[in-house]
């Protein structure tokens, strides 16, 4: 099963769908004539695409019907919201051969089962937004059916946007709050760095430059080092040093309990998004 002779179909145009057949392009694993990209209303995102990367694309339902029924691989990037009604658009025209590949959050292998009415292959995934650059930590379960040259074809497409994590469904709500939404907590943190630096008497474009500098540093260390986070923090935490005393002030507003809860948080609000699609499709 050879990636480059399939055609994939991405449905829903939004930035995930992007950033996966953006990188499919640029690092020549799928011909751009085998891509296609379908939405349900929006045209004006469909032209840009297709000028952007000579994509077909289309919302004209004989047109985007076609598309579906002639690809290998089926790619399912709408949003939650809208996911009952392109299922009932979907149902009628896949056949079981299709893979599926599903990166919409809180989205479970059952429910796609039953909305679609179907046993297909399916890769259940949850990229970030460092997709966009080659760099997600996308983390990818499969259903019992999907066949081992499946789950490589499906590894090899998305390894295209960074590396892959195969762990069990159940464990892909906790996947989503601490890489899926992950990039954000590192935004914030940053945010947070470039104020007080700029407070202290640097530009924000000095503040801006050495934290950018100083989060790549600290992620390089522990992946070239291979030491764990917590050593790496002692090793540079002096007794009595600014780092000690930084870090006890971190301690004193709870970050480390705060920083778990907001991967529980994330974890939980996609569940509930998933409970909330298998309610209202029944």
């Amino acid at each position: 099963m050879v990636i480059t002779s399939k055609k994939i179909c991405f449905i829903g145009a939004g930035s995930i769908a992007e950033a996966i057949f953006k990188r499919l392009i640029e690092k020549e694993i799928i011909p751009v004539q085998h891509l296609s990209v379908t939405n349900q209303q929006d045209n004006k995102r469909l032209h840009e695409l297709k000028k952007l990367y000579n994509i077909q694309t289309s919302n004209d339902s004989i047109i985007k019907n076609n598309l579906i029924k002639q690809s290998d691989i089926l790619v399912l990037a709408m949003k939650p919201k809208n996911v009952e009604k392109a299922f009932d658009e979907l149902s009628p025209l896949i056949n079981e051969k299709q893979i599926i590949i599903s990166v919409v959050a809180g989205l479970t292998i059952e429910t796609i089962h039953d909305l679609l009415k179907s046993n297909n292959p399916i890769v259940r995934t949850m990229p970030n937004t460092s997709s966009s650059i080659g760099l997600s930590a996308t983390g990818i379960s499969f259903s019992c059916n999907v066949n081992e040259q499946q789950k490589k074809l499906s590894l090899e497409m998305l390894n295209a946007i960074g590396i892959t994590c195969v762990v069990p469904e159940e464990t892909l709500e906790i996947v989503t709050g601490l890489s899926g939404s992950g990039p954000a907590y590192f935004y914030y943190m940053m945010e947070a760095m470039v104020q007080a630096g700029v407070a202290g008497g640097l530009t924000e474009e000095q503040a801006m430059e050495l934290t950018k500098q100083t989060i790549l540093g600290a992620a390089h260390m522990v992946q070239k080092t291979g030491d764990h986070p917590a050593e790496l923090r002692k090793k540079v935490t002096s007794p009595g040093g600014t780092t000690e005393k930084a870090i006890e002030a971190l301690d004193s507003h709870h970050i480390h309990d705060a920083i778990q809860k907001a991967v529980k948080s994330a974890a939980t609000k996609c569940k509930e998004m998933g409970e909330t699609i298998k309610i209202s499709s029944r």
